[in-house]
């Protein structure tokens, strides 16, 4: 006689007799989304500044609290949506890691779990009821004092202040972000289905903030790595209404971890060893 029991048919969980949960401290979880895109040559960061305190008119991550009824992922998502108006199609979404310093709120102790997310081509936002302002910031004019290279070397005075720990988070998300650009097809995400090399190797420059030899980048994509495949297409696509046409590309997505990787030059955005930073 079988004694296997399917998930179906076990009794839901229960909290142990005596168990009260008045009894621990109550602290809240928010969600906050970094959202990159190239754009303009460079590399954009999603801030919507703030409605209300705390924080009123500073910039900050798109965010709120988790609802009980709904996922980290949902609740990044609606939060997202309800700020700036930018919808869901065509992501890619990852979670960068928890934020629990007790004093990063002032409102009590709130630990917020921080996303990544990437897309090309997106629309301009549009600020939520909650927000006065929403706008994607070139990642150099921000001043990220974690992070080195680009302008991120020297201080900007004019640059807006951020809410909470965001220019933490913001920092580990630019440095996430082009990380993952060595070893992954991640780059991709940030282009059209179909692109040209010169497209794709713009994604690398405007991400690390740093010029590429063309034609070693071509050779690493094409034939150290098989990170793109012709597409199955006969068109062809110019750049600015200059030059040749050039021939269109597509991701080989099933590769996953690219080897060897393209690692990012020495003067590329990074963050910089905790002793060194400002």
């Amino acid at each position: 006689m079988s004694h296997d029991r399917t998930p179906a048919a076990q009794s839901p969980a229960q909290a142990p007799a005596g168990y009260d949960a008045g009894e621990y401290p109550v602290f809240f979880v928010t969600v906050d989304t970094a959202i990159f895109t190239v754009r303009d040559g460079a590399l954009k960061l999603l801030l919507v500044q703030r409605q209300d305190d705390p924080y009123a008119g500073c910039w900050a991550l798109p965010g709120g609290f988790k609802n009980p009824d709904e996922t980290l992922d949902e609740a990044a998502w609606r939060e997202l949506a309800e700020e700036t108006g930018v919808t869901t199609s065509g992501w890619h979404l990852e979670q960068l890691g928890s934020f629990g310093d007790p004093r990063r709120d002032p409102r009590g102790n709130i630990v917020t779990v921080a996303y990544v997310a990437f897309a090309p081509d997106l629309p301009d936002p549009v600020a939520g009821s909650d927000a006065r302002d929403a706008r994607f910031w070139d990642v150099d004019d921000l001043d990220l004092p974690s992070l080195q290279g680009g302008n991120h070397d020297r201080g900007l005075e004019d640059a807006p202040e951020l809410a909470f720990d965001h220019t933490v988070i913001a920092a580990r998300a630019v440095d996430r972000v082009a990380a993952k650009l060595e070893y992954t097809t991640l780059a991709t995400a940030f282009c059209r289905p179909q692109f040209t090399l010169g497209e794709l190797q713009h994604v690398y420059e405007a991400v690390w903030g740093v010029r590429l030899d063309r034609s070693n980048f071509r050779r690493w994509v094409q034939q150290t790595t098989g990170l793109v495949r012709p597409a199955d297409t006969d068109t062809r696509r110019t750049s600015g209404g200059r030059g040749r046409p050039a021939a269109l590309f597509e991701a080989r997505s099933e590769l996953g971890t690219l080897y060897p990787p393209l690692l990012r030059p020495d003067d590329a955005r990074a963050l910089r060893p905790a002793k060194e930073t400002r």
